[in-house]
């Protein structure tokens, strides 16, 4: 019996231990880029308005709506190179850490993102005016917010 305590606490601690490296191994740390393996894509590792500066994110998140994103991204564009874009929402919501407290982001790869919405560039089929946000205060994606709305924006480039 107690063999078999033994055993079940320690594939318990196994299970874990895998799941919290499971999330953070898809992704490698390069300076204020994140490779994201599970996607195939490079994530800005701060919020537009914030600046990597070699330990954190600081500065104030900028809330945009999608006339000033298209600024931004040319922008972006221009200064990083690449073709930055707006994550989908498959791609935003696979940041959400929904064991951890809010903001529902790892925190170590994610540095003091903002716990509010963050724009997709991705339509609601339902709700053709309306675009999706993946809230990161309480983890749940909203398919309900208008254009002209300003929410927090991360952007993205395939890898």
């Amino acid at each position: 019996m107690k063999k078999l305590l033994t055993f079940t606490i320690i594939l318990i601690c196994s299970a874990i231990s895998f799941k919290s490296i499971s999330f953070s191994s898809s992704y490698y740390q390069k300076d204020h880029l994140i490779l994201d393996l599970s996607n195939n894509i490079e994530w800005l590792r701060c919020s537009v308005g914030q600046q990597w500066n070699g330990e954190n994110c600081v500065g104030e998140v900028l809330l945009m709506d999608h006339e000033t994103i298209e600024q931004a991204i040319i922008i972006a564009n221009e200064q990083l190179g690449g073709i930055w874009r707006l994550p989908t929402l498959k791609e935003l919501y696979s940041l959400v850490c929904h064991e951890c407290e809010p903001p529902k982001i790892n925190k170590k790869v994610f540095p003091n993102t903002d716990r509010r919405a963050y724009w997709t560039g991705e339509r609601n089929k339902w709700s053709k005016n309306s675009y999706w946000t993946v809230n990161f205060h309480t983890g749940h994606k909203f398919g309900r917010f208008y254009p002209y709305q300003e929410m927090a924006v991360r952007l993205v480039r395939q890898r």
